[in-house]
């Protein structure tokens, strides 16, 4: 089984810095196999032979908080989820990067789509979001983006359990993801 690892708060404004190659030899200790990283947010994708998601991400978490010394949180998805959310998008998500910035929020189970999107406020006329399969799918229009809730979501608790990631980086995952069907 192919798994993506999207790690919450890392190398963000100088805390929790891990070094792509530090984490890719963690995973590797862990077991996992044809283990690469994408771009320094912490995004790894693997190969486990382990079915249970929830076993696979308190793993992952508990032996990157020893290691690293800080708390880890992951979302962990497997890489056919990926290809569900990104197939299941709203018409159009995506399409218009001129005018619009997108993002994925990814939500830690067991929070669900229908409880995050109670907790979030957003601007009529600046901001969208839709429910998906354990996402959020967010867009906010680049010419009033300082206008946007998005930022606001940092403050409430709901953004603990949660992981976001730009469209091009939920793709770029993907395409990562079938490179090693």
């Amino acid at each position: 089984m192919q798994y993506i690892s999207l790690l919450r708060g890392i190398n963000v404004g100088g805390n929790n810095i891990i070094k792509m190659s530090d984490l890719k030899s963690a995973f590797g200790e862990m077991g996992f196999e044809n283990v690469k990283t994408y771009i320094q947010s912490g995004n790894v994708i693997f190969s486990s032979n382990k079915k249970d998601i929830s076993e696979i991400e308190k793993s992952i978490e508990r032996t990157l908080s020893e290691r690293f010394n800080y708390v880890s949180k992951v979302v962990l998805i497997s890489c056919g989820q990926l290809e569900n959310i990104v197939k299941n998008a709203p018409e159009d998500f995506g399409s218009n990067p001129e005018e619009y910035r997108y993002d994925v929020l990814f939500l830690k189970s067991p929070l669900t789509a229908e409880e995050a999107l109670s907790k979030i406020i957003i601007r009529e006329g600046v901001d969208r979001v839709n429910a998906g399969e354990g996402v959020l799918y967010f867009s906010r229009l680049i010419s009033k983006a300082g206008q946007s809730y998005l930022n606001k979501i940092i403050g409430t608790a709901v953004y603990k359990e949660m992981t976001i990631r730009n469209w091009n980086t939920a793709t770029k995952l993907l395409g990562l993801c079938k490179k090693e069907d």
